[in-house]
């Protein structure tokens, strides 16, 4: 049996493509009202997003189920774990403590990024796992994935992720104060505010460019992923597929609702994944 990948419900990965590749899926929680919330499992308000939630992280017990079911499936194959950055989420650090009861059979990643861009690193090492590479290299694959990887996203406020402290007080006070859309971008694992626009289709045309930049004349995969704002996601997808036809249709998601909790309802991001 192949080494088995697991990450968590961030990653926001396709159904289509957790099944074919048989990626297991441990879901973060969402607070709200007292109640927690499992990611994908529990039934979550229409108006989650008008109301004051939290998040919280996968527990190293439930990271250690998934560990371990996913290694009896892999005959002793191994496991890889690909999981939220560790500057974003308390995940990475539950992961690695959980990973310590395997022996090294369980060997865990740090995507260094959020949504998809967790998701193609995972895709990365679900993709070599399923060629029959061991577990070593299976983890190579996956951490040369996360250098290739770039993720931006417009907001459409910074006060939600300023509350829970996922952007810098100095970077949220910008974007309050002077009206704009601001245009965000993840570098080595942390949010961070890339760009300050006056409108919406400005920072989402600004995005586009940089996406544009980034890819060039390689070849690339690509997501476009929302909050609440699909119609924006489709047109960005279209745009992007004209303009880079190389690359293939875009994979087109939801950002969900932990990730949504922080990032605020009409949120839209792009995640690339550059071609070795």
């Amino acid at each position: 049996m192949p080494v088995v990948t697991v990450t968590d419900s961030a990653a926001r990965l396709p159904r289509n493509l957790l099944q074919s590749l048989g990626i297991r899926v441990v879901p973060l929680h969402i607070l709200l009202d007292g109640h927690d919330l499992r990611d994908g499992v529990d039934e979550l308000p229409a108006d989650l997003y008008q109301r004051e939630a939290g998040t919280a992280g996968a527990a190293p017990a439930e990271l250690a189920a998934a560990y371990e079911a996913a290694l009896t499936d892999s005959v002793g194959a191994g496991v890889v774990a690909v999981h939220l950055s560790a500057e974003l989420s308390s995940t990475m650090g539950s992961a690695k403590h959980a990973a310590r009861a395997f022996d090294g059979r369980v060997a865990v990643v740090d995507s260094r990024s959020a949504a998809m861009g967790s998701g193609f690193v995972a895709l990365a090492a679900a993709r070599a796992a399923s060629e029959g590479a061991d577990l070593e290299h299976v983890v190579a694959q996956a951490s040369s994935a996360v250098d290739r990887v770039h993720a931006f996203i417009v907001v459409q406020r910074l006060d939600n992720l300023r509350r829970s402290g996922r952007i810098g007080t100095a970077a949220s006070w910008l974007g309050t104060a002077l009206a704009i859309k601001p245009l965000l971008r993840i570098d080595a694992g942390r949010l961070v505010l890339g760009q300050r626009v006056r409108t919406t289709s400005r920072a989402i045309a600004a995005m586009v460019e940089q996406v544009l930049e980034v890819v060039g004349e390689q070849r690339a995969e690509f997501a476009v992923q929302h909050v609440d704002n699909a119609g924006a996601a489709a047109e960005v997808a279209a745009t992007l597929e004209s303009a880079l036809p190389a690359c293939g249709p875009a994979i087109v998601t939801d950002l969900g609702p932990v990730l949504g909790v922080h990032l605020g309802p009409g949120a839209v991001g792009v995640v690339v994944c550059v071609a070795r």
